[in-house]
């Protein structure tokens, strides 16, 4: 049996959240569980509480904004593949969080489900 990949996603914007879960029923071809949360501080304590495979997040967030959310779940999760899905076209940004460990960076709306399940797949 297929081991599920346990996805943390962090998105505080309903519409956002909706359409990456809709890419993942689309076009994921391997199991998976996924759990949404719209905080940092939700983020933070669901990582206490469980395992996760790999981390989808929102930079900002009602607790957090720009590349402190990045720091602040990759400060506590190193090990973990923290993927950048912003709504910002701020390549400096991007460039800056892939620098400094992110796995990838994604301006939401210009994802491919494909290749967002691809990264997931070679990160992990």
């Amino acid at each position: 049996m297929e081991k599920s990949i346990k996805i943390l996603l962090i998105e505080d914007n309903p519409g956002d959240a909706y359409l990456i879960e809709d890419h993942f029923e689309e076009f994921a071809n391997f199991s998976y569980e996924l759990k949404n949360v719209g905080t940092l501080n939700e983020a933070l304590n669901a990582l206490k509480e469980q395992p996760f495979d790999v981390i989808l997040s929102d930079l900002s967030l009602p607790d957090s904004d720009g590349v402190n959310t990045f720091f602040r779940i990759h400060n506590v999760n190193p090990l973990i593949p923290l993927i950048i899905l912003s709504g910002s076209n701020d390549e400096d940004i991007g460039a800056y969080s892939v620098e400094n460990g992110a796995r990838d960076f994604f301006v939401k709306g210009q994802t491919d489900g494909r290749l967002l399940e691809c990264i997931i797949q070679c990160s992990i």
